[in-house]
């Protein structure tokens, strides 16, 4: 979740790079004193309308660009995902009528994920780690960080409990989410009807490539099928999460999101969704994902082991190297 929030929020700003001055700068139509003015009654707060000068724009801009990439590589995650929750909420405060449900989810989990350990896999930090280890294993025993076992284990302790509590609440806030807009749906009486998506292919607002919005509103009966399902896939998705039934939801959610990034035209939105669901996917997918990656390598020949070293799926010689004895090399003939 950190790596893909961090990669769509950097995707989005390059996006908008060309109208940065128009959505967020000092020369935006949502001048800073009527941002300042909303800020009074909403309560929200941005680091853009600190200075109008448009050199101070343009660092905070290029801060924001610098941000995401390092909290999607994970480095120095706990500071960096702090400074990537002030970026997200300073963007979304300050242009807050340009922004969609795509904004405000990114917005809750980069708030969410400053409370977990979001850098402890697949991330520059584990790879830190990982080589500080193996050199405290092959040098001199380094001084730990705790003098007291006691605090360590309690830091330990707190920081799972945390991690574990953010994570409860990402997923809630996900349920929440597709509970909420299936029940919505259900109250709309083209929902019921089962028309509802020829209404929306049939919006200039979503019509990206209108050949294929009319191609699909031409097959009446799909379109009343997709009706139906979206409905009852995002009703019935809080109930399916302990059981088998979660992977074929979710497999079904993850094509309903690529169909609307592409038909709909809204890619922030859909991949916001996905990075989302990726949530209730256990460990052992990970697992099992890199696995499948390392054995595509292999197969393909991308991912070679070094000459003289054992390959990933070979066991190398334990234990210690035993010398030939004394009297058996002075007892061997002599060539």
């Amino acid at each position: 979740m950190r790596a893909g929030y961090g990669m769509l929020y950097l995707v989005f700003l390059l996006r908008e790079f060309p109208h940065r001055h128009e959505i967020w700068g000092p020369g935006s139509p949502w001048t800073p004193a009527l941002a300042e003015q909303l800020f009074g009654q909403t309560g929200w707060n941005s680091i853009l309308t600190l200075s109008d000068s448009p050199a101070y724009f343009e660092l905070c801009y290029v801060t924001a660009l610098f941000t995401s990439a390092l909290f999607m590589l994970g480095w120095r995650t706990r500071a960096v995902s702090v400074l990537f929750a002030v970026v997200v909420t300073s963007f979304h405060a300050r242009a807050i009528f340009m922004t969609d449900g795509g904004d405000n989810l990114i917005l809750l989990m980069a708030i969410y994920l400053v409370f977990t350990a979001c850098g402890r896999r697949w991330s520059l930090d584990a790879r830190r780690n990982r080589l500080k280890t193996a050199r405290a294993g092959s040098g001199p025993a380094s001084v730990r960080r705790f003098p007291s076992p006691q605090l360590r284990d309690a830091r330990n302790t707190l920081t799972t409990v945390v991690h574990n509590c953010g994570i409860f609440v990402m997923a809630a806030e996900v349920c929440f989410l597709y509970g909420s807009a299936g029940l919505y749906k259900v109250q709309g009486a083209s929902w019921g009807a089962g028309t509802a998506l020829h209404y929306v292919l049939n919006l200039e607002l979503f019509q990206p490539w209108p050949a294929i919005s009319h191609l699909a509103d031409d097959h009446a009966v799909l379109i009343a099928i997709a009706s139906y399902g979206t409905v009852l896939l995002q009703v019935a998705f809080p109930f399916v999460l302990f059981g088998r039934l979660k992977y074929p939801v979710l497999g079904m959610l993850l094509g309903m999101h690529v169909c609307i990034a592409v038909v709909m035209g809204l890619p922030l939105f859909s991949g916001a969704m996905i990075v989302a669901d990726a949530v209730f996917l256990p460990d052992r997918f990970y697992t099992s994902l890199g696995h499948l990656c390392r054995r595509a390598a292999q197969r393909t020949g991308a991912l070679r082991p070094a000459p003289g070293q054992p390959g990933p799926g070979s066991v190398p010689p334990q234990g210690r190297t035993r010398l030939p004895d004394p009297r058996q090399r002075a007892a061997s003939p002599r060539a």
